[in-house]
Formats: C-alpha cells, structure tokens, sequence
C-alpha cells in the first residue's frame, strides 16, 4: 500500500512535470539555436568578406575587416552585370512562379476535391517528378528546344522551370486542399456558384498558406538555378544572374570579395520575398500541425 501510494504521489507531482517540461523546452530551444548559428554563419561570414580587400581576405578570411571597402559593391555590379541580369531573373523567376502556382492549384483542386477512377493514378504520375533528378534532362531539353527554335528566349528557361516546379507545387497543394470540408463546396453549390467560382473565389483563398510556401520554393529554386540559364541560353541579354557571378572567376585567380558582395546583393531580394510571405508560411506550418 505504502509503495502504491508513493507511485500514485510521484505522478501527481506537478514540480516534477513542471521541471521536465521546461527541461524539454531548454532542449528544443538549444537545438535551433545550434540549427540556426550553423545557417547563419556562412550568410555572416559571406557579408563580412564583401568588405574587405583581396589581400586582407587571403590573410585573415574569419577576422571583422580592418578596413571596410565599399567599392567591391560597385565593382561586383558592373563585373556581373546585375542591372540586365537582375530583371531577367525576376521576369523569368516570376513568370515561372505563377505559371506554375496557378497550374499546380487548378490540378491540386482537381485532384483533391474530385472522386474519379485512376486518381491515385494520376496524382502518382505527376508527384513521381519529385524523384527525376532535373539535370539528368538536361541534354534532351537542350534538343527539344533547339528543335521548336526557342533557344535563347525566355520560355527557354520558363517552361522547364514550371515543369520541375510543378510536382512539388501539386503536392503541397492537393495536401492542404485535401483537409478542407465537403460542405465548402456544397453550400456553394446551393448558392449557385460554379466550380471555377468555388476555385477561385473561396478555395484559393483558404490555400494562402500552402501556396505562400509553394512560392517561396519555386521562386529559391528559379533564382539560383544555373544549369539551364548556362546551357539554354548563350545571349547576354537574356543572361541570369547565376551566370553573372560566374564573371568573377578568371583563368587563374578570383576576386572573392567582389564575389561576396556580389552574392550579398543577390541574396537581398531573396530575403525580402520571404519577410513578404513570412505571416503566411507561419499560418500554413501552424494549421498542418494543428490539422495533421
């Protein structure tokens, strides 16, 4: 009796649990404290190196700089040619991104609100794209747009993008779609509205937060593509700014601090996209933990 009685006293403790929640607390936030020193180190020290010379670099590339040089900034713009590569990354960048968020909502909404034979089928065949490593379609895409004469234009670069985007985009989506009631769509139904109606004015809408993270990956992963910007497009005009940065490096030596600050500006646009789409990515991780 006296033993069932301590057990019963041990687990209606609430210092204990008290202790041992705060102790798991601690734990979790050292763990992404770590996560996040070992992220944002090679972003500071990438920064840091943007201001310092080529010799002070080599000598000591930990250190704070000694003497901070601005004019690695204006360099790296002329040398990379950011003005005209900076627009068409954005173009493309962009373009791609809605062609795909667009196409990827009305194929998630098909697929999750629509009962229909051979639909794991289908949503198997289009979420497979997620295991095609992209580069190994490198020289077909090459041929195929070489034969339909659209080498060296932007829809040489905007459709593989959305084709490679596409799987990941459907897959989030038809996810979050999935969650929603049934009664969404009949009480529309009874209010006269039809499916394209319901898509887009009542659907989408509820999808902002799966579709602010499907923007943010397709938009990351346009931005700092290289392979098919360096093959698919030989004009300068046309050019990406991942291709502008590879100006840095010569024959025999590279301007890294120039680089640096090159990757620094570079970086800007990525940053401020997310800081945008950051309430709603938040929102889209809290619902999924609540709903999953």
């Amino acid at each position: 009796m006296q033993t069932q009685k301590s057990n019963t006293n041990k687990s209606m403790d609430p210092n204990g649990a008290a202790i041992k929640k705060k102790s798991r607390k601690i734990i979790i936030y050292l763990v992404l404290i770590v996560f996040s020193l070992v992220n944002g180190y090679p972003i500071v020290w990438m920064v840091m190196n943007s201001f310092k010379s080529s010799q002070e670099f080599s000598l000591n590339p930990f250190g704070l700089p000694i003497e901070w040089i601005f004019t690695n900034f204006k360099e790296a713009w002329f040398t990379a040619n950011i003005g005209t590569y900076f627009f068409n990354s954005v173009f493309v960048g962009l373009a791609s991104v809605l062609i795909a968020v667009i196409t990827g909502g009305l194929a998630a909404f098909f697929l999750s609100r629509f009962q229909f034979k051979g639909k794991k089928l289908l949503y198997g065949f289009l979420v497979i794209g997620l295991l095609i490593p992209i580069h190994s379609t490198l020289v077909p895409m090459y041929i195929l747009m070489q034969n339909i004469g659209m080498l060296n234009t932007y829809w040489a670069l905007i459709f593989p993008y959305v084709a490679f985007n596409l799987p990941i985009t459907i897959f989030l989506l038809t996810s979050f779609m999935s969650t929603f009631p049934k009664e969404i769509e009949e009480s529309a139904i009874m209010d006269g509205a039809g499916m394209f109606r319901i898509f887009w004015s009542i659907i989408l809408p509820m999808t902002k937060p799966a579709i602010a993270t499907a923007v943010v990956i397709n938009f990351i992963n346009n931005w700092n593509e290289f392979s098919f910007a360096l093959v698919l497009i030989s004009d300068e005009a046309l050019q990406t700014l991942p291709l502008g940065l590879a100006n840095f490096a010569g024959a025999y030596t590279t301007n890294y601090p120039a680089q640096m600050a090159g990757l620094t500006i570079v970086l800007i646009p990525t940053i401020i996209f997310y800081l945008i789409l950051e309430k709603q990515i938040v929102e889209g991780m809290t619902q999924g933990a609540v709903k999953g």
